[in-house]
């Protein structure tokens, strides 16, 4: 069974990582464009800092990371063994981590500027980041479950099993045929 609720909010973050950083590398107001896409609205006199190479590279930057991340996690998922989940688990998980990362260093340089607003905004944005791992990690463990029989059903396949050989040898008996297993 594939993850499609996995794939799709893979793919789903990564498009938002990525758009947010391509909006964020452009010369005229990146960041706060960026910032106005997620919800605060920047004045452009106010924080002249923004526009600064320093603030905007890196921040585009760790924007692109989280979202190659999210690619790297929604082929995981597509191509990933029902059997040994661990491998696309790993990647999700460190891609969700890095996002939250990001969105983190967003609220602190944001304190710093003197951004207001923000706080509330990019914890929206964690909360939907947290029920996003969390719908990921029920679809793993349904699946998980889903493919292991649990101990009653290994417990009723054995009884059936035992019925069917008490079965088997008791007609064994009756016909008057001796059974292989004697002869040894």
């Amino acid at each position: 069974m594939r993850h499609i609720l996995s794939s799709f909010l893979a793919l789903h973050w990564a498009a938002v990582f990525a758009l947010l950083a391509f909006i964020c590398i452009d010369g005229n107001r990146g960041v706060a464009t960026a910032l106005g896409v997620l919800g605060v609205p920047v004045q452009n006199t106010r924080f002249a800092d923004l526009e600064n190479a320093v603030v905007v590279a890196p921040l585009a930057v760790a924007l692109l990371v989280v979202a190659v991340l999210f690619c790297w996690a929604f082929v995981e998922a597509l191509t990933s063994d029902t059997t040994n989940p661990d491998p696309a688990d790993s990647v999700m998980r460190i891609a969700f981590i890095s996002a939250l990362g990001v969105l983190s260093l967003i609220v602190i340089g944001g304190a710093a500027q003197g951004i207001s607003g923000l706080f509330m905004i990019v914890a929206v944005q964690l909360a939907a980041l947290l029920a996003s791992y969390v719908a990921v990690l029920a679809e793993r463990r349904s699946t998980v479950a889903a493919a292991a029989p649990g101990t009653g059903e290994i417990r009723a396949a054995a009884h059936v099993m035992a019925k069917a050989a008490a079965h088997n040898s008791s007609l064994a008996r009756i016909s008057g045929r001796l059974d292989s297993r004697d002869d040894r």
